[in-house]
């Protein structure tokens, strides 16, 4: 198990925390981006808190603790998640999968829309985790790299695979052994975030793009083409382009990339690196083509027939968002069965449907399209075999590496 170790961030782990709050997905959730004018900004408290509290030392928690499980005496179950990241009814006052779960089995849920930000949210617990203390929280949900954190200092519960059949059959196997996370025995994805390229057709005006390649070399998309702020996301794709790995490049792999790139900046060629702000630059033509969400993708699709998407030959990126029980929880049992819900096929369907994201469960497709039969056919939200085996993830770092390959990102975009 990974010692915990309370020294303060580093700067550039800093600086990539405020990338986040500034234009990252701590800026403002991509559905509501969508729906807002760009440019806006979420002010989240903590930042400076984080960089500064004293933690106690760890050593005294050994992982994995469990409280007495209160879930036969107390039908609850305590679920943090993101802003807008479930499913509402037309009123804006309920989740319907949440309301179906609690009428079929009488377990309420306190649904708790407290994470902007995985750095952010890790500030906030890891003072009562590090002390061997409860959360609060029964399920939370974090972006696979700080899910493998948690999983390595000890600090997540283990799952009852009696609990979680649905998830167990039905999981998709492109999310199935993670490297932080080896045949999900501490979570479970709630959804999966895919890194493509996007393009405006009509601000492309003839140009082809195919590749990372094509929008780094063409020069008649000089100052037209964007990149994320996102450091894996980024990097991620250009090393899949110069036909690397991103599940195992060494620091070589991650200098030459980083090279490839800054030689791009210098010349011109790349506009800027974005958060979830491209939208912006995209729908206006500013940019011609830029490395995109999906999510995001699926809804300017739907508003402007001149915005497409293309999974490179090279492949792409995928993440995922993670639901974990931590230490102390009081309500395990409730909360598996939760999390085993959310892979029925109706349950998922009716939350894909929504969101628009990955969805993480094989067997949705016949629930969706009796819901949206368009969502059903977007291989941005179930992806088929063929998309399937080109995704990519990010392999896990060492905290020295993290911190080296932060700085060097942070001066590639000048963060």
């Amino acid at each position: 198990m990974e010692q915990f170790e309370p020294d303060r961030p580093s700067p550039a782990q800093l600086a990539a925390m405020r990338r986040s709050l500034r234009n990252g997905r701590a800026a403002m959730t991509r559905r509501s981006l969508l729906r807002a004018s760009a440019g806006g900004a979420l002010a989240v408290g903590g930042l400076g808190a984080l960089s500064a509290c004293g933690i106690p030392a760890a050593g005294k928690s050994q992982g994995g603790e469990a409280a007495d499980d209160l879930s036969a005496k107390e039908k609850t179950v305590s679920f943090s998640n993101w802003t807008e990241y479930m499913d509402v009814d037309d009123s804006g006052k309920h989740h319907p999968t949440l309301e179906a779960f609690t009428k079929r089995t009488g377990v309420k849920v306190k649904y708790t829309e407290d994470i902007n930000d995985n750095n952010e949210f890790f500030g906030k617990i890891k003072p009562q985790l590090a002390a061997g203390q409860a959360t609060g929280r029964d399920i939370i949900v974090l972006t696979d790299w700080l899910a493998g954190r948690l999983i390595r200092l000890g600090w997540v519960q283990k799952l009852d695979p009696s609990n979680l059949p649905h998830a167990f059959a039905n999981l998709s196997q492109q999310f199935r052994n993670p490297d932080w996370d080896p045949g999900r025995a501490y979570s479970y994805p709630w959804q999966g975030i895919s890194t493509v390229i996007a393009y405006n057709k009509k601000a492309l005006d003839g140009v082809e793009v195919k590749s990372v390649s094509d929008m780094l070399d063409n020069p008649r998309l000089k100052g037209r083409v964007g990149f994320l702020t996102e450091m894996r996301d980024t990097i991620g794709m250009t090393l899949l382009d110069m036909d690397k790995r991103p599940e195992k490049f060494t620091d070589d792999d991650y200098d030459a990339v980083v090279a490839r790139l800054q030689k791009a900046v210098d010349k011109g060629q790349i506009r800027r690196f974005t958060g979830n702000d491209y939208t912006s630059d995209l729908t206006s033509g500013d940019f011609a083509a830029c490395i995109a969400w999906a999510g995001d993708v699926v809804q300017l699709k739907a508003d402007s027939p001149d915005i497409d998407f293309l999974i490179p030959d090279s492949g792409y990126m995928t993440s995922s968002d993670n639901m974990l029980i931590p230490n102390k929880a009081r309500h395990k049992t409730n909360a598996e069965r939760l999390i085993d819900y959310y892979f029925e096929p109706r349950a998922a369907a009716e939350l894909a449907a929504y969101i628009n994201y990955v969805c993480p469960v094989d067997g949705v497709k016949e629930e969706l399209a009796k819901i949206d039969e368009d969502a059903a056919n977007n291989p941005l939200i179930l992806p088929d075999q063929a998309m399937q085996a080109k995704s990519h993830a990010f392999r896990s770092l060492s905290s020295k590496e993290e911190t080296a390959y932060e700085e060097k990102f942070a001066k590639l975009t000048g963060a």
